[in-house]
């Protein structure tokens, strides 16, 4: 693995039920326009595994309880799946606990005409169940009740990358922007870099929470998909995700490879330089598609600058900058073979957590050297124009004369 000191491991955990129902709406094409072959439902298992833990199994009462009857001032989110509730439990254990009290825990539970059905529950709970990482979001149990359908997470206090970037007045700071791409990206070389790897495919600034240490952990991991094994070069699966976020080769054919996470994260990493979403309608025709706009920046070191978020002013670091936008351009390559690993990206990003040579030292640099240039000037006129000066030249001009 990437970080050796952060590794995560994979256990094994049979999903509870494994029955199928529609497939999830988040499909980026009807189902008959979209390029199928198999998608089946199993995750990778580990020949590798360690003594797994134990997932504990909810009864829909307790979750109830613990989340105050699912009251609306407890949501904490909304997605395809449903809403993410805020709740209490005892430790060690399923218990409710008095609100402000005990473990603080996340609890999304399923809409039963929501756009995710009972496939991406599952899916959720067989992968979360047997991977464990620093940067994965830790899934503590789950409820399947009849047709109640819940997952309990660990709180993350900061909620989504996506509320940090976009919904906030105050610009989240340029380390804390760096530390939060390292996260993310060394959970993603982590995912790929398993004894079987697996594909996250819906990598995106909503998907990333950050705890209080601004720490990133990726959730959601309903449309994540066991990747290539062996001498296969992809697999084949049905078109799901983001529109914005998914490689254009996986779009366009179905085909599935790690490098399809790649280009989401060079995708994110443009939303992190720039402050802007990956599309966004409100903006004029030709920068409404992040990537499109971007690229031509990107791709000349003279403008690059221009890509980054103004509301930061000049608080950045400069070589940060540099190296950000070339590892983007490389993430969001065409050719997903010339994309590099996401172990690669790890080893780019590690060393810019140290940069101290934020733009607006060179700023003000550069104007006291401007000042100093422009007293210097001024010092040299005004000794020329000084009386005496001009009280000698007049006595030379004078003996000058005389001599004549």
């Amino acid at each position: 693995m990437a970080d050796n000191n952060n590794c995560g491991c994979w256990t094994f955990l049979k999903p509870t039920e494994t029955r199928c129902l529609n497939a999830s709406n988040r499909e980026l094409f009807p189902p008959s326009e979209a390029r199928l072959s198999s998608d089946n439902l199993d995750p990778p298992t580990s020949t590798k595994t360690k003594s797994p833990r134990q997932l504990l199994q909810f009864t829909f009462q307790e979750l109830k309880s613990a989340t105050g009857n699912f009251r609306p001032d407890s949501i904490l989110g909304e997605g395809g799946f449903g809403y993410v509730f805020k709740g209490w439990i005892e430790e060690n254990g399923t218990a409710p606990a008095k609100p402000g009290s005990r473990i603080t825990v996340a609890v999304k539970s399923l809409k039963l005409d929501g756009l995710q059905g009972h496939r991406e529950w599952v899916v959720e709970v067989a992968f979360l169940g047997q991977l464990h990482h620093p940067n994965l979001v830790k899934l503590i149990g789950y409820c399947i009740e009849e047709d109640h359908r819940l997952l309990v997470y660990e709180f993350m206090t900061r909620g989504s990358l996506e509320n940090h970037l976009f919904r906030r007045t105050i610009p989240l700071p340029w380390s804390n922007r760096i530390k939060i791409t390292l996260g993310a990206a060394k959970g993603l070389a982590f995912l790929h870099g398993g004894p079987e790897p697996v594909i996250y495919r819906d990598f995106k600034t909503s998907n990333i929470l950050l705890d209080s240490e601004y720490n990133a952990k990726l959730s959601d991991f309903g449309l994540a998909k066991a990747g290539p094994q062996g001498d296969k070069t992809h697999v084949s699966t049905r078109v799901v995700g983001t529109y914005g976020y998914a490689a254009p080769e996986y779009v366009m054919t179905g085909h599935l490879t790690s490098k399809s996470d790649v280009y989401s994260f060079g995708v994110v990493l443009l939303e992190i330089l720039t402050g802007r979403r990956s599309m966004d309608k409100k903006r004029p025709s030709g920068e409404q598609n992040l990537v499109t706009w971007a690229r031509p920046y990107l791709a000349d070191k003279r403008k690059l600058y221009q890509l980054v978020d103004p509301r930061l002013e000049l608080n950045y670091s400069l070589k940060g900058v540099l190296k950000v936008s070339q590892l983007a351009y490389n993430c969001l390559h065409r050719d997903p073979k010339a994309r590099p690993t996401m172990d690669e990206v790890v080893k780019v990003l590690t060393p810019l957590q140290d940069l101290n040579d934020l733009a607006i030292l060179s700023h003000h640099s550069r104007l006291s050297q401007q000042g100093r240039r422009k007293k210097k000037l001024e010092g040299t006129k005004s000794t020329k124009d000084s009386p005496l000066n001009i009280g000698k030249h007049r006595k030379d001009e004078i003996k000058l004369q005389l001599c004549k």
